[in-house]
């Protein structure tokens, strides 16, 4: 029990006494401990390989219609979606609709009305809702989230497996555990017989808006479920390209026990969504990843509405990077070009950890770059189906697009080459073939802009401009999310560390710059690319609780004056 922890203060370790006539009611929590759910490997004949093909098949034989839900509501009503295959594109997986301002600002209503009694729920029992829907998603929804995620979004075996299964899982365990631990705290009260000092965890007066991405079913289920756990209504606009994966998480969350209207699902065309949720006076948060503009968007439109608010919205944004792999002259080249050629192309770079910029000394750019193009020839882009490839599509056409255009862009400029790849063909197929390009320009735009597909580009420097080409890193970009350094110079390494600081929020030594844990690697980046909340660790779930701190006095109060005044 809660109160019969020890509770750190300045003044060292003091037990927290129960007063007899408390009103206050802190959790009980029995002793747990939490551990990263594994990845499984999906071998030939295993288990969770036939599973996940015969759910695979079961999946691409339906076109499932996904309605809109508000509270009890099942709305199958407005401008009708539909999201495809990005590798087969004329298939369609799922059928849905946009929400009308009208449906979102229904949804609104019943959200906030919803919060007030769920915000009285204990914590014990939120706590056991979250923890069987982690054991749901670990078991019989498993591969049901994998299926969901591979053909919706095009991804590997492996990368729907991490992303779909593991991360969510951890979310959903590390959140909680987070949660109990944070609760430990208690606090100072120096004579409990007489007053006694405690903190509660409130959700916010209001609403909380989760705008989630397509590259990761995980995220999908952070954002919208993390301030739920906190006490908080949501409202989830979901990705339109990851829509049936985002629907998976959302009924397992009723199959667990997550009352009506505390999550409600709203699909909706984005400017639409994004000026009906702060224009309402409810609007307590924004929970918030996707691209700079439209965060800015957000966060210019809250800044006008401010004084319409109850409350000062809490507004946490994840917003991509340009993140670098820089070599030092003392980097082990087989470790540099296998972390990067993973970083650069696993699903096909659209991660917003990628790497995307590449900084190689004079010294090894030949061993680098024939080993990145011997491994580049060796992926394999096609159909998810097929649990032999490397990478699938890109996500959509305007995805297809964006990145098709840098590539052209650099078959164009004389200061850029293509090296590997540059091949793509979307008569299928959202498909782009990995790319290299070495530039002589480090600031050319294919050094410094967000590309966000499979397209790495390298900068030569000379080994004797070493802290040159390092200074490069953080003054060439707007964003600060991952990077990594390989050297087996510990100075160096000591020296990058400092140097670059500001330059990255998760930061990779000898390692590549994606593949953060929960609990492990709390993600998020500074600068432009984001708020910095830090997913994945302690501090994030307290960024959507409004805590109480709450003194009972067991003592009456007889006195108006003072002892001295008597004297």
């Amino acid at each position: 029990m809660l109160t019969a922890l020890c509770v750190k203060t300045l003044r060292g370790i003091r037990p927290l006494h129960r007063a007899a006539s408390s009103v206050v009611e802190l959790p009980k929590f029995q002793d747990f401990g939490v551990q990263n759910e594994p990845i499984l490997g999906y071998r030939e004949g295993s288990t969770e390989r036939k599973e996940l093909a015969e759910e695979l098949r079961r999946t691409a034989a339906v076109t499932e219609e996904v309605p809109i839900v508000i509270g009890d509501e099942f709305i199958k009503d407005g401008e009708v979606q539909h999201q495809v295959m990005p590798h087969d594109h004329g298939k369609k997986l799922a059928k849905f609709y946009y929400a009308s301002e009208k449906t979102i600002q229904k949804a609104i209503q019943v959200s906030v009305s919803a919060q007030k009694k769920w915000d009285r729920t204990p914590l014990e029992e939120r706590v056991r809702i979250w923890e069987k829907a982690a054991d749901m998603m670990a078991g019989a929804h498993r591969q049901r989230l994998n299926a969901a995620t591979m053909l919706g979004q095009s991804k590997s075996v492996v990368q729907a497996e991490i992303d779909s299964a593991a991360e969510l899982i951890d979310f959903f365990r590390f959140n909680v555990f987070f949660l109990k631990e944070n609760a430990k705290y208690q606090p100072i009260s120096e004579n409990p017989t007489i007053t006694r000092n405690s903190m509660r965890f409130r959700g916010i007066d209001g609403f909380i808006a989760a705008i989630s991405p397509f590259n990761f079913t995980a995220i999908g289920g952070n954002l919208a479920y993390t301030p739920a756990l906190m006490g908080n209504g949501v409202v989830w606009k979901p990705s339109d390209t990851a829509l049936l994966s985002n629907w998976r998480i959302f009924n397992i969350m009723r199959e667990a026990g997550l009352p009506a209207g505390v999550v409600n699902f709203v699909p909706a065309d984005g400017p639409t969504f994004g000026r009906t949720i702060t224009s309402s006076s409810d609007l307590a948060g924004i929970n918030f990843t996707g691209s700079v503009p439209t965060f800015n968007w957000l966060w210019n439109e809250v800044g006008k509405n401010l004084n319409r608010y109850k409350n000062y919205p809490r507004l946490i944004g994840e917003c991509g990077g340009k993140n670098y792999h820089f070599v030092h002259p003392s980097a082990d080249t087989r470790s540099v070009v296998t972390a990067t050629i993973r970083s650069a192309f696993e699903y096909c770079g659209q991660k917003c950890s990628a790497c995307s910029r590449m900084y190689i000394p004079r010294s090894l750019y030949e061993p680098i770059k024939q080993g990145l193009l011997e491994e580049r020839s060796k992926l394999k882009v096609g159909n998810p189906n097929d649990f032999s490839i490397f990478t699938g599509a890109v996500i959509d056409n305007k995805a297809f697009d964006r990145i098709t255009g840098y590539i052209k862009g650099a078959k164009n400029n004389a200061k850029n080459k293509i090296l590997g790849g540059g091949e793509y063909d979307n008569s299928k197929g959202y498909f782009v073939q990995p790319t290299i390009i070495e530039t002589v320009d480090p600031h050319d735009k294919l050094m410094t802009e967000e590309i966000f597909g499979p397209v790495l580009t390298i900068y030569v420097y000379e080994d004797r401009d070493v802290m040159k080409a390092l200074s490069l890193v953080g003054s060439s970009t707007k964003f600060a999310l991952t990077g990594a350094v390989f050297a087996n110079d510990k100075g160096f390494q000591q020296t990058a560390l400092e140097e670059l600081k500001t330059t990255a929020g998760n930061f990779y030594i000898n390692d590549k710059s994606t593949g953060s844990v929960v609990g492990q690697q709390p993600f998020g980046g500074g600068r432009m690319s984001g708020t910095n909340d830090k997913a994945g660790g302690p501090n994030y779930v307290m960024r959507w609780t409004s805590p109480q701190s709450i003194k009972e006095t067991f003592v009456p109060l007889r006195e108006i004056d003072y002892p001295y005044m008597r004297d």
